[in-house]
């Protein structure tokens, strides 16, 4: 897998090897960040359940200032830690090892985050858990943006607390929700 834009385009991104991670296709990620890069410049990200890492190396190779990486695997982990270093992002990352919902009951570091990708299984219902605590969680800045990938068989809700969808896109069988939190006015949505 490759990154596909900005200062990092084209480096390569080490997938871990295990039946758990689900990289997002690239077409997904080129759509995705189609949509939120004019979000991306100087943004603090929140990378939820992280994986190989690459929708918070995406972001910081289009201009985010720092992600946050969250995972709960010893083995992947090790691998995101690896694609952290060999791309030279350490000053600019931190990786959170723990169940990611879990860690939603309390503070992660990093934050306020402007922009948090939420990319969990899609079975078990782990993205709606995860919506249920940032819609109230205090680590969003305002007018933060979530975007949530999941599985087009189980829809999510319209909003979760402070957090309201105002955009939903289907690749096939994979559907990416996109949250806006409504602290206060709402941003121009540009090319959204």
């Amino acid at each position: 897998m490759r990154v596909i834009a900005g200062e990092l385009r084209g480096r390569r991104v080490v997938v871990p090897r295990t039946g758990d991670v689900r990289p997002t296709y690239d077409r997904v990620r080129e759509s995705v960040f189609g949509i939120i890069d004019p979000l991306l410049d100087g943004a603090r990200v929140l990378d939820l359940f992280a994986g190989s890492g690459v929708l918070g190396i995406e972001a910081l190779s289009r201009g985010a200032a720092s992600a946050t990486f969250v995972e709960r695997d010893a083995r992947v982990a090790g691998v995101l830690g690896g694609n952290v270093e060999r791309l030279g992002l350490e000053g600019r990352s931190r990786i959170v090892r723990g169940d990611a919902v879990r860690l939603l009951e309390t503070a992660i570091p990093g934050g306020p985050f402007d922009v948090v990708f939420v990319d969990p299984p899609y079975a078990g219902g782990l993205a709606e858990d995860a919506l249920a605590l940032l819609g109230n969680w205090p680590g969003l800045a305002t007018h933060a943006r979530v975007i949530v990938e999941h599985g087009g068989a189980r829809g999510l809700g319209d909003s979760y607390g402070r957090l309201v969808r105002h955009r939903a896109k289907t690749y096939g069988d994979t559907m990416v929700d996109f949250y806006e939190c409504t602290d206060g006015e709402p941003l121009s949505r540009g090319n959204e």
